[in-house]
């Protein structure tokens, strides 16, 4: 990181603006779910009832922060806590932080596109868009989880941009197909979702939900039976 010290950054309060150049410096580069990281894994009902106000999460986080900084789930949350606030600098800075640690932290990088879009700052959000399609060039897997990541952020441009380019990399993985397909099922657009959902089914049977999506879209489907197990002959020679 350039000799810079994140933790003393934080202490400051002077995390960069964005467009300042400090965003590239960290955002080079699937998340863990920070409410097992920090509260074990609980429900949404319970983690709501544990956090009555944003306030009381974000009092949470940073003390986890505190208690360790290399600490990349809580800088994210802390990320959007601050960013639903309207405090881009200090969102932005969370952000940097938890792309530092981990630096393929999909969920962030998504973020941060979302929040350059929501700032007007298109053509800079386009550029970091094309930086994490270049790092996860050649990998289905990869780029599927980067599309995905968008597709939660709401970015469904540039989601099916990675769901394609995953396609042109994996077109025999079951994964990318069923992804693909519910894509499309979002959209309406039940004869493309059909088409890549039965192509998923087809390369993996062993897809219960996806059977059932195909069911309600009218396709016959054959859900595989679990093996029997096989009982014991009696030995002829026995006796």
């Amino acid at each position: 990181m350039r000799g810079r010290d994140p933790k003393h950054e934080a202490e400051s309060g002077k995390p960069k603006a964005i467009g300042s150049g400090g965003l590239r410096l960290f955002a080079l580069g699937f998340p863990v779910l920070w409410i097992c990281t920090f509260v074990g894994c609980e429900s949404k009902e319970s983690l709501r009832a544990k956090f009555a106000s944003p306030e009381d999460k974000k009092a949470y986080l940073l003390r986890a922060v505190n208690r360790k900084f290399e600490n990349p789930p809580a800088h994210f949350q802390l990320g959007k806590l601050y960013e639903a606030e309207g405090q881009l600098n200090k969102a932005e800075y969370h952000y940097n932080v938890a792309l530092g640690f981990d630096p393929a932290y999909r969920a962030v990088q998504a973020a941060l596109v979302k929040m350059l879009v929501d700032s007007g700052n298109s053509i800079e959000a386009k550029e970091y868009v094309d930086t994490y399609m270049n790092q996860v060039s050649g990998s289905a897997t990869a780029t599927l989880e980067l599309g995905q990541a968008f597709d939660e952020e709401g970015l469904d441009e540039y989601a099916f941009a990675c769901y394609q380019e995953a396609l042109r990399l994996g077109p025999e993985l079951p994964e990318v197909n069923r992804q693909v397909g519910y894509y499309y099922l979002g959209k309406e657009d039940k004869v493309r979702a059909k088409e890549y959902l039965t192509r998923s089914f087809q390369l993996n049977a062993n897809q219960p939900d996806v059977a059932g999506e195909l069911g309600r879209l009218g396709v016959v489907v054959k859900v595989p039976r679990e093996p029997e197990e096989e009982t014991e002959k009696p030995d002829k020679g026995a006796g």
